[in-house]
């Protein structure tokens, strides 16, 4: 049987139209390569010119090789390609955040740099990093700018614009580092929220989607505690165990004192959906969903 396809629209409109979920929809990143590229970027920001494409690719090749994501970046607006250019490389692991900040000459000095962070000055300003890379998807264009407009006129210094990081039917988004906090429908209201949240050590439950260096089934089921017990602190829930099941996981997390949650989780397909402005073949995307969470004791059986 053929499946027929929605009517073309805008990816983060008709996401909005099914009510997409956000929750266990953040791509994986432990370890992150940020690069200031000031200038337009193409389909692959690093990949395509007007980027050097031979550079490009040794160094997207090398970043992948030490098991790090690499993104474009740059200040909103259109401004003039800075003296040096900046980078950065932020560790998303629980308990291990970090950023650190650097410069270099020329694109091609970051062929040289140490990518296990010991170089350049630690910072403890976090970055807002809004998808804004129109060249691969409409709605990053229109509604990514939009956030990151709005997010630069609260926090000038730690907002970016970034090249593609998954998920284009739930722009605006943002990742915010060294945390790698993946947030959906970030132009739905005020952007500032999550800024301020994070300023708090809070996430936005309602836009999260995830956090990057935890697996989807894990960022699902800390979205479930947060709605059944309403921790919304970003360190809360940490995984403890994490199983499959015979469709599905489980996943226990952490509450302090021995005591810990445990999540049922059913994995499910959803009908097919045109995932992004340029997709033509409906797809089926994964979610997940609660069938059972409990509080336990330290006494009782993990």
């Amino acid at each position: 049987m053929t499946l027929a396809a929605e009517p073309w629209a805008p990816c983060s409109d008709r996401a909005r139209e099914r009510d997409d979920p956000l929750a266990g929809t953040a791509p994986r990143g432990i370890r992150w390569l940020l690069v200031e590229v000031a200038t337009s970027w193409g389909h692959n920001a690093l990949l395509d010119a007007p980027f050097d494409r031979d550079l490009g690719r040794r160094l997207v090749h090398r970043a992948e090789a030490e098991g790090m994501r690499i993104l474009a970046i740059r200040r909103p607006g259109r401004r003039t390609p800075p003296p040096m250019q900046r980078w950065a490389i932020a560790d998303s692991r629980l308990g291990l955040e970090r950023i650190v900040w650097g410069e270099a000459a020329s694109p091609a000095d970051l062929l040289d740099l140490p990518l296990d962070g010991s170089t350049g000055t630690p910072s403890a300003e976090p970055v807002y990093a809004a998808c804004a890379h129109g060249r691969h998807d409409r709605c990053c264009a229109v509604r990514g700018r939009r956030v990151a407009a709005t997010l630069a006129l609260a926090r000038p210094e730690q907002t970016w614009e970034c090249s593609h990081v998954g998920g284009d039917r739930f722009a605006g988004t943002i990742v915010v580092f060294p945390h790698g906090l993946y947030y959906g429908y970030a132009d739905d209201g005020d952007a500032a929220r999550i800024a301020e949240a994070f300023d708090d050590g809070l996430v936005v439950r309602d836009r999260l989607r995830g956090r990057s260096s935890l697996s989807h089934p894990v960022q699902a089921a800390q979205h479930a505690a947060r709605e059944a017990f309403g921790d919304d602190r970003i360190a809360a829930y940490p995984p403890l165990e994490e199983s499959a099941t015979d469709d599905g996981w489980r996943v226990r997390l952490g509450l302090g004192d021995g005591e810990s949650i445990v999540v049922e989780l059913a994995e499910e397909s959803s009908p097919p959906l045109l995932s992004t402005c340029a997709a033509t073949r409906p797809v089926q995307v994964r979610r997940y969903a609660v069938r059972s969470i409990e509080h336990r004791d330290p006494e009782e059986t993990p």
